[in-house]
Order: structure tokens, then C-alpha cells, then sequence
């Protein structure tokens, strides 16, 4: 497979397995990669070609080159309130850490996001998305300090713009003091659009519009919310079907179990992609399947909550679009993605039998299933010529791994594996192991005394 571009500088990846994750599965167990510029110009078996301009040659033996990573649902903020509420299901959980969520501020949420993303991007992951939906009065540039960590580290990023505007005088779950009135959410989310998404082929930064959830946020939100995204040509997103309690609260306030409910309001469509979707019948796939709507599958998250085994082999048959999520890590302490094949294969089966998902289709979750679900398929999630060049080299030849025979199931099943080189757009953002961007004993010491803060301000100590 070739394509044809002439940038000056090209590295050439040798002699290593390669999984495509292309349309066919395409896999070779010795193969070779060109990276031209920005983008995959010749992916095939052995050997590269000869090519000009090369300014860096691998011999990447026994590592496995993947396409990079793509992480479809993430709380970065709650970096800062890992290891709380451990024994708690959502509703508990939730109302247990909005008051200490409350109190975030732009410094803070800086270096949440900044540790957040170095721990994904060392994992793996080239694409990140967030779900902020916590603007407390006066806390800064929340959104803005999101999108300067992401620049800094290097991975390309979409940043939604969450809200919540239905307090518990309104019968919602959140306290009063931790929502925005409905006209504040969507003119700040439609300023955040305009200020900064770029729709562009190869862009760096996309925005969504996120209200949070159905127990969040009001039916008028959801509604315009979704109207000004397709007004604006950006995607929607928000938590749907996560727990039985939620289902019970839709019935109870809309007369509608949520899928209905989300229908309702104009939020099922090829440019919805929606978290967790845990308590979904035949009939709520089926929706999903005939709108194209999206799933972030984040099994962890949903075992560390006790909210339930998604039907994910159920979707991928119906042809739902899936991709996986890390989810914040106040309920996915490790904040990984690439452990997250692993569980969504392990807890799928344990919902779905022994052939419920294989190792291939948790790699295809984690890469290509994720740019469907953020609506980038054409230009990630896939090693293919014109694509552009985010990829990962995977070391297998350690003590962890050496003894497997078959590369994906040594990455799948393993422990997790190192990653060698990580490039995003063709420049390596994860380098002999290291972050290139960031000194992470410098960022540890930040996420520290920035969580330190934060408890001191709530009163946990």
C-alpha cells in the first residue's frame, strides 16, 4: 500500500509486526511503515522501499506497530480526587464528590489535565477527548487550561464543552451551587466553539457540545444544545444508560426510559457519541444502530461503579460505532487507556461468553472504533497511506510478553506493554519510553500539590 506525497522528511519504521486495523484486518508479522511529513505515505510486509529524505530509521525487531490510541470519554479534572468514594454506585459517588468538584479552579484543572494526559499519552494514546462540564464562578479559563495542557504534551485533542444546568431544587443531582443557568451553558459553549475548533483534515483541536446528563441537566439544554452543534458542524456528546438509577429517574421525570428520552430531544444521530450505555435493550440498539449514534465503551470505570456489563458484542453485530474510554479517574484510578483492551475484553466475555470479543476487536475499539466514535475515521484509528501519521511501537520482547507467539494477543492479554515511540502527526511525542514534551517527575510534583489544594479547600483533611 503507497501513497503518493512529497514532504522532505520522511522515517522509515522496519522490521517489526504491524497491525493496520485496516478495513481487512491487515496484518504482517515482519513489516516496514514511511511516515511522510504528517502523513503514512507506504505501510507492507519486509523491508521498506527506498525513499528519499529520511531523516530517522527504526529497526523497531520485536515491537508491534499499532495505530495510536484514541480515548472517547475522560474527566481530566477528577485527576485530583483519585482514591475517594471507593465502596460508592454513581448517584452516591457523584454526590459525594460534587461539593469537592465544586471548588476546582484553572490551576487546578491545568494540572489535572496535564497528568491526565501524560499518563495516557506514555500509554499510548495520540488522540485524548475530555468531558468538562464543572464551571464553578470565578474558577478561570477551565476549558482553556484543558487545551494548553494538550498543546504542550502534543496529542491531538477533542475538548468538549460540558454543562449542567438542573440543580437539586430542580430536582436534578447536583448541588445548586454547581450548575449554570441554561442561557450561561450554551453561550459559553458556543463561545468555545468559535474560539476554538478547527474542522480542518489533520486538525489538532475539535470541540463538541456536552451537557452532562439526563439527571444534569434540563430537557430545554439538551435541545438547544443540540440545535447550536448542528448549527455550528461540531459533534454532541454526553453520559446515557449508565446505571439502573438512571433509568429509573427517566421514567420517573419524562415518562421515558433514556434512549426514548435522548430521541426526544434531538440527540441520536452519526454525530452523537455517548458514554458508558451500560442498560441498553434490543430496541435501544436498534436506535443507535439506525442513527449511527455512538458509544465510549469504559468497562473499568463501569466495574469500579458496579454499574453493569454494556451488551458490547450486541452493538458491534447491530453495527453501533464504539470506541473506548479511559473515564475520569476518580472511577478509573489508573487513567490508562491501553489496560482498557484488556478489561473490555475480560468483562465483555464475562457478560457474553467465551466468544463475546476477541483480541483483534478490542484493538479495533481502542483505535479505528474510537475515530468513528469522535467522527475522524478518515484520517485516524488505521496504519493505511494518506492517513495521518499517529501510530505506537509496542515492545513484546521483554519478559512480559516474549513468550507469546501472537504480537495483538501479546498486547491484549499481556501485561501492559511499553511503548517505545508514540508519534502524533508525525512527531514523537513518546520517545525510548519517555515524554518527550514534559518532565514527568516535574508534572507529578504539580498533580500533588494541586490535589493537595483541592482537598485542603474542600476540608477532606
Amino acid at each position: 500500500m503507497t501513497a503518493h506525497v512529497s514532504p522532505t522528511e520522511r522515517i522509515v519504521i522496519e522490521n517489526c509486526a504491524v497491525a493496520t486495523v485496516d478495513a481487512a484486518g491487515t496484518e504482517y508479522a515482519a513489516g516496514h511503515i514511511v511516515v511522510a511529513g504528517n502523513l503514512i505515505e507506504a505501510v507492507g510486509p519486509g523491508p521498506a522501499p527506498a525513499v528519499e529524505g529520511v531523516t530517522r530509521r527504526i529497526d523497531a525487531e520485536g515491537h508491534l506497530a499499532t495505530p495510536g490510541l484514541v480515548n472517547t470519554h475522560h474527566h481530566f479534572y477528577q485527576w485530583l480526587t483519585r482514591g475517594l468514594a471507593q465502596n460508592s454506585g454513581l448517584f452516591d459517588w457523584l454526590v459525594e464528590l460534587y461539593p469537592t468538584w465544586a471548588r476546582i479552579d484553572e490551576p487546578m484543572v491545568y494540572a489535572a489535565a496535564a497528568g491526565s494526559l501524560a499518563v495516557m499519552v506514555r500509554g499510548g494514546v495520540t488522540t485524548a477527548m475530555d468531558h468538562h462540564y464543572v464551571f464553578p464562578r470565578g474558577a478561570g479559563d477551565l476549558l482553556g487550561a484543558e487545551i494548553r495542557a494538550a498543546a504542550e504534551i502534543g496529542v491531538r485533542f477533542t475538548a468538549t464543552r460540558g454543562s449542567m444546568d438542573r440543580g437539586e431544587s430542580d430536582g436534578g443531582l447536583p448541588p445548586d451551587f454547581a450548575v449554570e443557568s441554561t442561557e450561561d451553558a450554551l453561550l459559553a459553549t458556543e463561545q468555545a466553539i468559535d474560539t476554538h475548533h478547527d474542522p480542518s483534515f489533520g486538525s489538532m483541536l475539535r470541540i463538541a457540545a456536552a451537557p452532562c446528563s439526563p439527571f444534569s441537566v434540563s430537557t430545554e439544554l439538551l435541545r438547544e444544545a443540540a440545535v447550536l452543534a448542528r448549527r455550528k458542524g461540531v459533534r454532541l456528546h454526553t453520559h446515557g444508560s449508565e446505571t439502573v438509577e438512571e433509568e429509573k429517574f427517566c421514567h420517573e421525570l419524562f415518562g421515558m426510559g433514556p434512549t426514548d428520552y435522548f430521541e426526544s430531544t434531538g440527540w441520536l444521530g452519526d454525530d452523537v457519541w455517548m458514554a458508558h450505555c451500560v442498560h441498553m435493550n434490543d430496541a435501544d440498539i436498534a436506535a443507535f444502530a439506525r442513527t449511527g449514534t455512538g458509544v465510549a465503551h469504559c468497562p473499568s470505570s463501569n466495574a469500579r461503579l458496579a454499574a453493569g456489563i454494556a451488551r458490547v458484542p450486541a452493538m458491534l453485530a447491530a453495527g453501533v460505532p464504539v470506541g473506548l474510554g479511559v473515564d475520569g479517574t476518580a472511577s478509573n484510578e489508573s487513567g490508562e487507556l491501553h489496560t482498557e483492551l484488556r478489561n473490555a475484553l475480560l468483562i465483555n466475555r464475562l457478560g457474553g461468553g467465551v466468544r463475546a470479543l476477541t483480541a483483534r476487536q478490542a484493538l479495533r475499539l481502542g483505535t479505528y472504533g474510537g475515530a468513528q466514535v469522535l467522527g475522524r475515521a478518515a484520517e485516524i484509528g488505521s496504519l493505511e497511506p494518506g492517513k495521518l501519521a499517529d501510530l505506537v511501537l509496542w515492545k513484546l520482547d521483554g519478559i512480559g510478553h516474549a513468550s507469546i507467539a501472537d504480537p495483538v494477543a501479546a498486547l491484549v492479554l499481556g501485561p501492559a506493554a511499553p511503548v517505545t515511540l508514540s508519534l502524533v502527526n508525525g512527531v514523537p511525542v513518546v520517545d525510548h519510553g519517555h515524554l518527550t514534551r514534559t518532565d514527568e517527575q516535574a508534572l507529578a510534583h504539580l498533580t500533588r500539590t494541586e490535589a493537595r489544594r483541592l482537598s485542603a479547600i474542600a476540608g477532606l483533611h
